[in-house]
């Protein structure tokens, strides 16, 4: 198995150390632009190896000559988010950062899946697919993942249980938008509305929405990196070992849920060809206009793009 991680900031260099740290790969190659960062850092990482015991080989690299031949890209590159900005304040550049890392990946690795986690997340995973000619299997969104990682964070903080215990379901766009829902979300098979008042959910619910500005605000030069890569790389897991998880990505919709001509967060089961199956969940009036709005927010944001 063979694993590339296009870039090497806080997120990149992050997701490269788990998926070495779970010997996920037996290389990993690390790519990005600015010369001796890649370099530096996967060699930092190589050496961490005896410590850990991890037999995963890093490379660095500023081309993608190395990269030849991988079974997953992720890719992570671009610009973050500062203070004031949303994710859509990103789009322009960020578009033209990864349609070209995108492409020079697919040259190389042209049996690879392709698991996106730069922002805007939805719309770069659009932006993926359509720059590797993929179809929409291949070519998985890191978002939902992380939205639900963020919800069960917070509901674990407020009942004061383990994180283990807790699971959570959130739909749509990675955005303002996204849609929480804690009639799906549970507390070892209890629903979350049985445990947590009303108006107090609603509280955890807009947590959870505004999960990644709140920590742009406290680091005011840069953005989340723990969280975003813990997902990816248990998006990376299930499809290395086949374990066919059902995980909340971001995918190209062809009719479900009503929804065409868009990228949103849904359930899928996650294997070793990406995405084996999207799972179709009964939603209520006001749960369907919730997605339906937040579909038509990143269907918005793609009609901006331009090839």
């Amino acid at each position: 198995m063979k694993i590339t991680v296009i870039g090497a900031g806080n997120v990149g260099a992050t997701t490269a150390q788990r998926i070495a740290d779970k010997e996920l790969a037996e290389q990993c190659v690390v790519v990005d632009v600015v010369e001796g960062v890649p370099q530096g850092k996967g060699l930092d990482m190589w050496e961490s190896a005896p410590v850990s015991g991890s037999d995963t080989m890093i490379i660095g690299t500023n081309g993608y000559e190395e990269t030849a031949g991988s079974d997953i890209v992720v890719i992570t590159a671009g610009l973050a988010r500062k203070p004031g900005m949303s994710r859509d304040d990103l789009l322009a550049k960020n578009a033209e950062i990864v349609g070209s890392c995108a492409e020079s990946a697919i040259k190389q690795s042209p049996n690879a899946i392709f698991i996106v986690v730069s922002n805007p997340l939805d719309v770069m995973t659009y932006v993926t697919m359509k720059r590797t000619g993929l179809g929409r299997n291949r070519v998985l969104g890191m978002a939902g993942v992380l939205d639900s990682a963020r919800f069960r964070s917070f509901i674990a903080m407020e009942l004061n249980v383990s994180v283990e215990d807790v699971t959570a379901f959130v739909l749509g766009g990675h955005g303002d938008s996204m849609v929480p829902l804690p009639r799906f979300s549970t507390v070892a098979g209890i629903p979350l509305p049985e445990l947590i008042p009303a108006e107090r959910l609603a509280q955890i619910v807009q947590r959870t929405r505004d999960g990644g500005i709140e920590i742009v605000n406290f680091l005011k030069t840069g953005s989340a990196y723990y969280a975003p890569s813990a997902g990816a790389v248990q998006m990376v897991e299930s499809i290395v070992k086949n374990k066919r998880r059902i995980l909340q990505c971001s995918v190209w919709l062809d009719g479900e849920y009503g929804l065409k001509n868009t990228v949103v967060g849904v359930p899928v089961k996650v294997g070793k060809n990406g995405v084996e199956q999207i799972i179709e969940i009964k939603l209520l009036p006001e749960e369907a206009a919730a997605l339906q709005k937040s579909a038509e927010d990143v269907k918005a944001n793609i009609a901006k793009v331009k090839f």
